[in-house]
């Protein structure tokens, strides 16, 4: 009898069937299972040349009954599975689109059912055939009373067009169908569900990448005691389920499933947690508080919900356990590849900083990675720079406000983190030290540049390479901007390290516009502004470095006043909120430059021999800087008890000897220290 779905041929092609062999295989499995079958089997029968005879799908399931033909075959995305509860995954296809998957390797589809009559309590059978070209109709034939003794069904595709026998035989095929359904399989392993593909039993194991099992006992309001038996799976692929609580009765048949609340995918927590019980042998899963039934157990049981806190609580940890291992890496990688994580200079003073933000990121990820989640590209990036600006800072702990506003945090979340933060502090303190350690080793060979080989030491080769890589010398809040480049060249880079529009290099009108300072270092963050306290002013530093055997005099201050006459006279630069500081070093001061001191004395700020508005000029000898060096990092290097005279011969075997021609050496020495 030829029968009409409730859609035609063209509608039911544009509903979206998959064109996958593989899922249309599997969805004809699923079907079976739908059926209640507890065996399922794929075969397939070839040729001597390997072409495809058939391939069908058997299973022992309940068949399809005829009285309802029409309302299973006749209706089209609106399947009477739709209307199963969905709790459970013995319910697995609902829109009736199934039976139709065939099209995507198959010209025709034959089903042969048994199943039993509810009023004549017999078996009967039947057939139905769909083809390609005709799916909206369907027909019945050959309807009989059945001679086997038990239900089932048969699904034959024929005239097999694009696949072969190693379709099925590849690992490319087992890996899908352990992958859709080893969960499956898993949930129902006790009451003996199989899979065969031509004799070959569907294997899951290989996916199962962590497993645990553990018994809890909750106590009821009557003071007994229920036992559950609760098995952890964490799966290493993506398997064909949401990651779910399923809750099995004595007899190990599914009652219901929730949700795990860890369904992100995007970190690769694949996992699946099976909890065993008597509880469940009289679970109602459709009512959430109460029952009529007293004999029910329900959602609002005290024991169902001590029990979903004991098992998040368990699936939380071992997410915890799973981030610690490859995923931060991996979440850091991706991080690095994509451009996201901050700029850091490749010496070691800003390594150590890209170090810490690694590490607190890595270990907030652990916690909660739902806040490094579903952000694009710029998102990550602002992010991971506002983290990056607060560890810079004495407001670490505000870390944890930033990400209260981006993610909601339980009580235990926040105070996990804040002791994070504190743990990571005592870190940086250690990292410090050893920073600290490095920044002296560097410190005491730029003595013997400047002040045992001051002969043979010269700005450009020697002096400036160092300090283009160590400008902490200056003051840690500072950022290079230029090194030995002219004016028009400084300003450029001064306005991109401001977030400035550039465009096109701007024109400096002062003849002196290619004169080169050695070193412009500026500060973005902003300093009090001692005439107006309600807005800050921009600081900014031109450091000259002149040779160890030059003093500094007249001759000196005078190209450090034509520096500051290129400034003052660019429109673009003369803002009286711009701070600007320019320094000359060298390893002594003629008499000039000490009665400039005292004629500025009054100021109350020391080395200072110019003040004009906004703009400063100071004068330090590199027994100053050193000194300063040495005051600020006492306390560290008085414990750190360092021993110059090992100092050197450390050095020494590193072939570093302090002579007349070693100037150019003990540079590259330092620099290669920085990297």
């Amino acid at each position: 009898m030829e029968n009409k779905v409730s859609i035609n041929n063209k509608g039911v092609e544009s509903a979206g069937l998959t064109k996958d062999y593989k899922e249309a295989i599997a969805e004809y499995i699923w079907n079976a299972f739908d059926a209640k079958a507890t065996n399922v089997s794929v075969h397939f029968n070839t040729n001597a040349i390997d072409t495809l005879n058939y391939i069908s799908v058997s299973d022992n399931g309940e068949g399809i009954n005829f009285e309802t033909l029409n309302s299973t075959f006749g209706n089209f995305l609106d399947s009477v599975k739709s209307g199963t509860f969905q709790r459970s995954s013995y319910i697995h296809g609902n829109k009736g689109k199934g039976r139709f998957s065939f099209t995507a390797f198959a010209e025709k589809a034959e089903w042969h059912t048994i199943y039993k009559d509810a009023d004549s309590q017999k078996l009967l059978e039947y057939d139905i055939v769909i083809t390609r070209n005709n799916k909206h109709i369907f027909k019945d034939e050959n309807k009989k009373i059945s001679a086997n003794l038990t239900t089932g069904t048969t699904v034959t595709f024929g005239d097999i067009f694009h696949l072969t026998a190693y379709s099925f035989l590849c690992d490319e095929f087992k890996d899908f169908i352990a992958k859709e359904f080893g969960w499956f399989l898993f949930l129902n392993k006790d009451l003996n569900y199989t899979l065969n593909v031509n004799e070959y039993l569907a294997q899951f194991d290989h996916l199962i990448s962590d497993s645990e099992i553990k018994n809890l006992q909750i106590k009821d309001s009557d003071n007994g005691n229920y036992q559950f038996k609760v098995t952890y799976i964490r799966w290493a692929e993506k398997i064909g389920d949401k990651f779910y609580f399923y809750f099995l009765n004595s007899e190990k048949r599914e009652i219901a499933k929730e949700l795990t609340s860890f369904n992100n995918n995007a970190i690769g927590f694949y996992h699946s947690i099976y909890v065993e019980s008597s509880f469940f042998n009289s679970f109602n899963p459709n009512n959430s508080e109460q029952s009529g039934n007293l004999f029910e157990n329900t959602k609002g049981n005290p024991v169902y919900k001590t029990l979903m806190n004991k098992l998040q609580s368990l699936i939380k940890e071992k997410q915890k356990v799973f981030l610690r291992g490859d995923a931060a890496d991996k979440l850091i990688y991706k991080y690095e590849q994509d451009g996201v994580l901050p700029k850091f200079r490749n010496n070691k003073y800003e390594q150590e900083r890209r170090k810490d933000l690694i590490d607190v990121v890595k270990s907030i990820y652990c916690i909660e990675p739902k806040i490094f989640q579903g952000l694009n590209k710029e998102q990550q990036k602002i992010n991971l720079g506002l983290i990056n600006l607060l560890l810079d800072t004495e407001e670490r702990n505000n870390v944890i406000e930033l990400i209260g506003q981006i993610v909601n945090m339980t009580h235990e979340e926040r105070e996990e983190l804040t002791t994070l933060l504190k743990k990571t502090t005592i870190t940086k303190i250690s990292r410090t030290i050893s920073l600290v350690e490095s920044r002296y080793k560097i410190v005491e060979l730029l003595k013997t540049l400047v002040f045992d080989l001051k002969l043979f030491t010269n700005e450009r080769d020697h002096i400036q390479k160092i300090i283009e890589e160590n400008y902490w010398l200056f003051g840690e809040q500072y950022h290079l901007v230029s090194a030995n480049e002219g004016f028009e060249k400084l300003f450029f880079h001064y306005n991109n390290l401001l977030n400035e529009p550039a465009g096109k290099r701007k024109k400096v009108v002062s003849e002196e516009k290619n004169r080169r300072p050695d070193i412009f270092i500026c500060r973005k963050h902003s300093v009090p502004d001692i005439l107006d306290d309600q807005v800050e002013m921009e600081e900014n530093i031109i450091v000259e470095l002149k040779r160890p055997d030059v003093d500094i005099g007249k001759m000196q201050l005078r190209q450090i006043e034509d520096y500051l006459e290129v400034i003052k006279k660019e429109d673009q630069f003369n803002s009286q909120k711009r701070f600007w500081k320019f320094i000359v070093v060298s390893n002594r001061i003629d008499d000039f430059t000490k009665n400039q001191y005292e004629a500025f004395k009054n100021n109350g700020k020391r080395y200072l021999v110019k003040a004009i508005t906004n703009y400063e000029i100071y004068a330090l000898t590199w027994d100053d800087i050193f000194t300063t060096f040495d005051l600020r990092h006492k306390f560290l290097l008085d414990k750190l008890e360092f021993d110059k005279s090992a100092l050197k011969e450390e050095l020494r075997l590193k072939g570093i000897e302090f002579s007349k021609d070693e100037a150019t050496a003990i540079t590259n020495e330092i620099l290669l220290t920085e990297t």
